[in-house]
């Protein structure tokens, strides 16, 4: 005969009462637990998603403010560099222009002011083009004008005024005078 105690049919309705609410009890809380810890796990997995974001977000910026910190203390001197060529170039046509029996004073004092404008070129890193002599290269020369000439078509004969880099940034481009064959 079965076991009395294992059939809830031979139980006394009181404890039928007992053990169905209890049990009915514990599978609604049961199912609250899951739906809460689905919902507890899409919320971590959507912040883990924003932390990875926001994560890439900060290594951007960084990447961005060292490109950009870079670029400026690279080119911070760029519109000084740029004034300063101009007096360079003063300086240059007073120096070619004087004789050494009227102004000699006045060569000398120039000379040494261009010696100490190149240092300061040079420290600041703002290199000539000077290219006489070499091929013609749009990017850094600029042609004022073309000459019939033994020398191969394209090649650089005279430099009417100097160009000038800064860091390999073209501030002014050598304004020369190119060969053109001859015919």
């Amino acid at each position: 005969m079965p076991d009395p105690s294992k059939n809830p049919s031979s139980a006394s309705p009181d404890e039928k009462t007992e053990v169905l609410p209890e049990t009915a009890v514990q599978l609604v809380e049961m199912e609250r637990l899951k739906t809460e810890l689905a919902g507890a796990e899409e919320r971590a997995k959507n912040h883990w998603e924003q932390y990875l974001r926001a994560l890439a977000d900060v290594d951007n910026a960084r990447k961005r403010g060292a490109k950009d910190l870079e670029s400026a203390r690279q080119f911070a001197v760029e519109k000084f560099a740029q004034d300063l060529i101009g007096v360079k170039d003063s300086l240059e046509l007073g120096i070619a222009n004087a004789t050494k029996a009227d102004v000699a004073s006045l060569v000398e004092g120039q000379s040494a002011t261009l010696r100490l404008l190149a240092k300061a070129f040079e420290k600041a890193q703002i290199e000539e083009i000077n290219p006489e002599g070499t091929a013609f290269n749009p990017e850094l020369h600029e042609a004022m004008m073309t000459q019939p000439s033994d020398a191969p078509p394209n090649t650089v004969l005279n430099v009417v005024q100097r160009g000038y880099q800064l860091n390999g940034r073209l501030l002014r481009p050598a304004r020369v005078i190119v060969s053109a064959p001859k015919g």
